[in-house]
């Protein structure tokens, strides 16, 4: 007897998931550095939860926002975005008792193969992860991992040097659990080097100690950047400039986004951290955020990437 034939159709596919972004998933949603060129983010626009605010120590703010001027200052950020080609796309729902949720690099990290959810450290925070995961569901951006069990997380810990190496945070706002997990996803995606970075007392994410503004080049704040981590860039073949103080602590001035290799988007008000970038040719967007700094956050806080060409590019 004459073995049945298997139908074609039958067979398990053996494509990876990274080539079927564009046909099953919605788009081409992808990110392994913090300096390609940027195509889409993940956005949300301030709403009803920050008129609620009686209390900014209760939320870790710096003082109550007018929802007025917060909206327009973020709107005029996501204008920014759409002139240069660059998809935005909304949260739009949310827990009206969630104010920080604007935030939305904190919970949402951009992978090759789609995000990771981060899980908030903060009872006041807690519970904005539903809401992200329900907007990049909708736009149909797998969702790879959910940081669970006992891990904590908050994606503005993690910052891509390149596709083989990231930065990772530790502390008050990712704990070991947390990073064992991150490493678990990423490590089968290409990514060799974890270079880990123990955030100082008083600093909740790294976005503020270091920014990425070309395929080897990179911005630091030297008071607070780790020998270990510094001295593992260089021999990665990294240049690494040294900003300006005091800016980089008062005014997180280093908290920007890099739109295309060259080329950034920062908050106004840091005068000499925009003349040291323009003096290292590094092409310079300003818009106004004061009023949404009050949340002590600046413009790489408030972008959740979700699409990045490869620096090659």
């Amino acid at each position: 007897m004459k073995p049945a034939k298997t139908k074609k159709s039958w067979l398990s596919l053996e494509t990876s998931i990274q080539e079927e972004l564009s046909t099953h998933w919605g788009g081409d949603w992808g990110c392994d550095s913090e300096a390609g060129t940027l195509r889409a983010v993940l956005l949300r626009r301030p709403g009803p939860e920050i008129e609620h605010v009686k209390d900014p120590e209760k939320y870790r703010w710096l003082g109550i926002m007018d929802p007025k001027i917060a909206r327009e200052q973020h709107d005029a950020l996501a204008d920014i975005y759409r002139s240069l080609g660059i998809t935005v796309h909304y949260v739009e729902k949310m827990r009206e008792d969630r104010p920080n949720a604007l935030f939305m690099r904190d919970t949402v990290l951009m992978t090759p193969e789609g995000a990771i959810i981060g899980r908030q450290a903060m009872a006041c925070r807690r519970g904005e992860e539903r809401f992200a995961a329900e907007a990049l569901a909708a736009v149909g951006v797998p969702i790879i991992r959910t940081i669970s069990g006992r891990g904590i997380f908050e994606m503005a810990c993690c910052l891509w040097a390149d596709a083989k190496t990231v930065i990772i945070g530790t502390g008050n706002r990712a704990n070991i659990e947390g990073v064992r997990q991150i490493e678990e996803v990423l490590r089968p995606m290409g990514v060799e080097n974890f270079l880990h970075l123990q955030i100082p007392y008083g600093y909740a994410h790294i976005d503020s100690i270091v920014s990425f503004v070309d395929k080897k080049t990179a911005i630091i704040d030297p008071a607070r950047f780790p020998w270990d981590v510094w001295n593992a860039l260089k021999k990665g073949g990294f240049t690494l400039f040294e900003a300006p103080s005091p800016e980089e602590t008062d005014n997180l001035a280093l908290n920007f986004v890099t739109l295309s290799p060259g080329s950034v988007v920062m908050a106004s008000g840091s005068p000499e951290t925009k003349k040291f970038l323009e003096h290292h040719d590094i092409q310079v967007n300003e818009v106004e955020i004061s009023e949404l700094r009050k949340g002590w956050g600046s413009i790489h806080c408030m972008t959740a990437v979700l699409k990045r060409d490869p620096v090659s590019k």
